[in-house]
């Protein structure tokens, strides 16, 4: 479980979060969506730790402030690759295996993008595709109970997109709690079940999909948040 309470956080005295309150509840598949600049990449962030903010923040009824080791619990996606151009990806698959205490791996997916076959060329010759088939193999490696993927994606052609998204699905059903990212919002309105709506900083709507769908009386997610935002303003 991931609870936020009160949490906000500010940048040159803009809000970048403003008072979230929300739980994402265990073996839950949730999509984050919202505007440019509505908070998402920060909302993550301070799942990571990788920013202070205000407010408590647990995961897994651990308050992330007074301990690092839930981290390993993580996989994570990001929306960048950030490994050094000079490294073959063999050889940052062992740096990456080398920063976990974890010896049990889940490489499926790895070998699904057969990336095995890529193993000895440098990143700096990869497509962008190959990258971002590499990045998401990282966020499975570890087999971890909850994955955030960032325009997980982004990059990616229709079959290895299909890969990523049955994988996911995969590993909501063996009950991992999942957290994603997408401006393309058909991509995973039929395998999400909640939608995360942030607007300027703040929550805007969280629950189910379908509930949405229904309280918009439209059929597609993209539609209903429309009217949705529409309704609110």
């Amino acid at each position: 479980m991931i609870k936020f309470e009160n949490i906000s956080k500010s940048f040159s005295g803009l809000k970048a979060l403003d008072d979230i309150n929300l739980i994402l509840k265990p073996k839950t598949f949730n999509l984050l969506v919202g505007p440019n600049a509505s908070g998402k990449s920060t909302l993550i962030k301070s799942i990571l730790g990788l920013v202070n903010v205000n407010g408590n923040l647990s995961v897994e009824n651990k308050n992330i402030r007074n301990t690092f080791e839930y981290r390993n619990k993580i996989g994570y996606m990001p929306q960048s690759f950030s490994f050094p151009a000079n490294l073959t990806v063999n050889e940052i698959l062992e740096l990456v295996k080398s920063l976990r205490s974890n010896k049990i791996y889940d490489e499926e997916i790895l070998y699904k993008f057969q990336i095995d076959k890529i193993g000895s060329k440098k990143l700096i010759n990869l497509s962008g595709g190959t990258k971002q088939k590499v990045n998401a193999a990282i966020a499975f490696l570890f087999d971890p109970e909850i994955l955030i993927l960032d325009e997980p994606t982004a990059g990616l052609d229709m079959i290895s997109s299909n890969i990523l998204k049955e994988k996911l699905i995969g590993e909501n059903q063996k009950g991992k709690t999942i957290l994603v990212t997408s401006h393309v919002f058909s991509e995973f309105e039929s395998i999400a079940e909640n939608i995360i709506l942030l607007s300027e900083g703040k929550l805007n709507h969280f629950g189910l999909i379908k509930d949405l769908l229904n309280l918009t009386n439209e059929t597609k997610l993209e539609k209903a948040l429309a009217k949705w935002i529409k309704m609110k303003n």
